[in-house]
């Protein structure tokens, strides 16, 4: 097949090469000059080298395997559905570019590659397909089909809230790589504010600022003091934290500061803490030995044993505790973040005893 090519390029003797086809589909070209990226190869240089490379255009590069997978501008043409002379524009704007090398030999049937043409093949062919790879990554990214998610949570948020949140989300988002952490609320904000997390479940317990954070609302927890089966207050629908002023408690720290019990101190009595203990796990059974009371949230009230019994705490000085779910202020959440803030709501609406979820 004849290509009227003109005086698009010079003409030298080589024999022909057969690249790998590029991607099936090309954008229709601009009517004027294609804007252009740089794209760049290992030169080995300084960093000065970083910034010695010729501004191409991915649009060039594109046509460019095109002509050289067909060995002709007309049948290229015709397969993007442009005119040849869009073809041939695009080719020469290529060869100044580069220096004007000629990538093509005119011959009086089509076209085959140059030495330079024969060179440049393997990178172009590179260069699309990494750009083709990136374009897939960030689709994938937008539609939370793709990409990683780290989030961390405060334990008893672990117990009841996040699971059925990463379940739901698992199975409307199978491609997100999900991780995640367990900690307390400072910690985890530390940790989002250094980008080690992309999303917090936190709760306003601990005496922390939350200003330099989004605070996403998810709900209000009713707080229940759990005291063992046989205990004198057991009976009652109900307790006021006074009532207990003189209990031994079981407690995650030796101090009720920036704890459950700070609700106590609002109370104006200091309770008595006569064990330490950190897991839940571990404070129940203190409980159930007759060793004392503690407070549980509502977010751990599914998890309590049977020989424990719960007592809604109903003092207006005992709020309970606001759960969030943070995300470093600024930048906005990615699609996947969304997702899963949409499906941690949909799974605080289902925990009982909280009050005031998000919508």
């Amino acid at each position: 097949m004849h290509d009227a090519h003109g005086s698009d390029g010079s003409s030298s003797s080589s024999s022909s090469s057969s690249p790998s086809p590029p991607p099936p589909s090309l954008p229709l070209p601009p009517s004027s000059a294609s804007a252009s990226v740089s794209v760049s190869a290992s030169s080995g240089g300084g960093p000065a080298d970083a910034f010695n490379v010729p501004d191409l255009s991915a649009f060039w590069l594109r046509v460019f395997l095109e002509v050289a997978r067909h060995g002709s501008f007309t049948v290229a043409a015709r397969s993007l559905g442009w005119t040849q002379s869009a073809v041939s524009r695009q080719v020469a704007s290529l060869e100044a570019a580069l220096g004007g090398s000629a990538l093509f030999d005119r011959l009086p049937r089509g076209v085959r590659l140059t030495e330079a043409g024969r060179a440049l093949v393997p990178h172009a062919e590179a260069v699309v397909e990494r750009l083709g790879r990136a374009e897939r990554e960030l689709a994938a990214l937008r539609e939370a089909a793709g990409g990683r998610l780290r989030i961390g949570a405060f334990a008893t948020a672990d117990a009841a809230l996040v699971p059925h949140a990463i379940a739901a989300f698992r199975t409307r988002h199978p491609g997100v790589r999900l991780t995640r952490e367990e900690g307390f609320t400072p910690a985890l904000l530390d940790q989002l504010a250094s980008g080690e997390l992309d999303l917090a479940i936190v709760s306003t317990t601990r005496r922390v600022t939350l200003e330099a954070y989004d605070l996403h609302h998810l709900l209000d927890e009713s707080l229940y003091v759990a005291v063992p089966a046989g205990y004198p207050l057991a009976g009652l629908p109900s307790v006021r934290l006074p009532q207990l002023a003189d209990a031994d408690w079981i407690s995650g720290d030796s101090r009720p500061e920036g704890t459950l019990l700070d609700a106590a101190l609002r109370h104006g009595f200091r309770p008595r803490i006569a064990h330490v203990a950190v897991e839940w796990i571990a404070k129940l059974g203190y409980v159930a030995a007759g060793l004392g009371v503690t407070l549980v949230p509502a977010l751990a009230a599914e998890s309590v044993r049977p020989d424990i019994v719960l007592l809604p705490v109903v003092d207006e000085a005992a709020p309970g505790r606001a759960v969030y779910a943070a995300t470093a202020r600024g930048g906005a959440p990615s699609p996947a973040a969304r997702a899963f803030l949409g499906a941690l709501r949909e799974a605080a609406a289902r925990i009982p005893a909280a009050r005031g979820a998000a919508t």
